[in-house]
């Protein structure tokens, strides 16, 4: 997933980003309201993790600008607050749940799974590609049965691939969602790991599933005719 967490304490923006960071996810901080609510229209995020307290504009306001932009998107409101009043003000304005510091990073990342279960976007947690098959809570993936053992950076790139089967995918956006920075056209790094990828999914296949699509990118799925003729 790719979360945003706005947080103007540094040191517990960390601790968040590292926890999620260790599961896979991309990340991107937050350090006022007036960021969060510029990354929150012009990124798409699977799940906010929110604190009131932010300064430029509270998170109040932050919430109340991203739901009349994204109604589906999925916010974890973070509060320092014992005030019953503040956490049903929150809900009230749209968001899915809320955690109460001091909290543990345990129930933090349970309580992300279960706003994503309850959202309008879900996560599936197998993704399938004809017979690549990719299980996301067991973290294994398999090719007609034959298990494929990837690296953690291997993984992230063929969950983002197969999260948009059979449509092509740039190389700036892989290198966003996949390794969280702008794009620098002198590198090869998403090449590279493509590479990676073909020699453990389609190496000996008589099928291949990862296609370039010339000008664009690349798609995994489809017909073989798309690595030929991006407008087909």
């Amino acid at each position: 997933m790719r979360i945003l967490v706005a947080e103007d304490d540094r040191p517990v923006a960390a601790f968040i980003s590292k926890g999620l960071t260790a599961q896979a996810n991309v990340v991107d901080i937050a350090c006022d309201g007036e960021e969060a609510m510029f990354l929150a229209e012009h990124y798409d995020y699977d799940v906010v993790i929110l604190d009131v307290n932010l300064p430029k504009a509270d998170g109040f306001s932050v919430l109340q600008r991203i739901r009349a932009k994204k109604r589906d998107l999925a916010i974890l409101f973070l509060t320092g607050s014992a005030q019953v009043s503040d956490r049903v003000k929150g809900l009230d304005l749209g968001a899915d749940d809320y955690l109460t510091k001091p909290f543990s990073l345990s129930e933090l990342l349970a309580r992300v799974r279960a706003v994503m279960r309850r959202s309008a976007r879900p996560v599936e947690s197998v993704l399938k590609v004809e017979e690549l098959v990719m299980d996301r809570v067991q973290r294994a993936v398999t090719r007609a049965e034959r298990a494929i053992d990837l690296t953690p950076k291997e993984f992230a790139l063929l969950e983002y691939l197969m999260r948009n089967a059979g449509r092509p995918v740039s190389r700036p956006m892989i290198i966003e969602h996949v390794w969280n920075l702008g794009f620098d056209s002198t590198t090869n790094v998403v090449d590279v790991y493509i590479n990676y990828l073909r020699k453990k999914i389609d190496g000996g296949a008589e099928r291949k599933l990862i296609h370039t699509i010339r000008g664009v990118g690349y798609q995994i799925g489809g017909e073989e005719r798309a690595a030929a003729n991006p407008q087909a």
